[in-house]
């Protein structure tokens, strides 16, 4: 599955979620099996090649409609921030759906 994050930057280690209005680069990350197969980064949201299934927004107040225009899940990350955080809570099903 492809998981579209909007971040403050492309170092993997250093990044952190941000609004999406504030995303100076976008990771899309691949899962299968429960573990990160690749990351790509992007200046926009639909600069992928990929069709990314998901996209991680940091709180429930964020303008989602064009991912859900597209039918993708909109998964919120309410304390997660880093990368690595958001993927094992994406692993572990602890990100919460959008509350609309």
């Amino acid at each position: 599955m492809y998981i579209l994050i909007p971040m403050d930057m492309d170092d993997v280690q250093e990044a952190s979620l941000v609004s999406i209005n504030d995303a100076k680069i976008w990771a899309q990350v691949l899962i299968e099996g429960g573990e990160v197969v690749e990351i790509n980064h992007a200046a926009s949201s639909d600069a992928f090649e990929n069709f990314s299934e998901a996209v991680v927004v940091n709180d429930d107040s964020e303008y989602v409609w064009p991912f859900i225009e597209q039918n993708m899940l909109v998964l919120v990350a309410h304390t997660q921030r880093s990368l690595d955080d958001i993927v094992e809570a994406f692993i572990f099903k602890e990100l919460h759906e959008l509350a609309y």
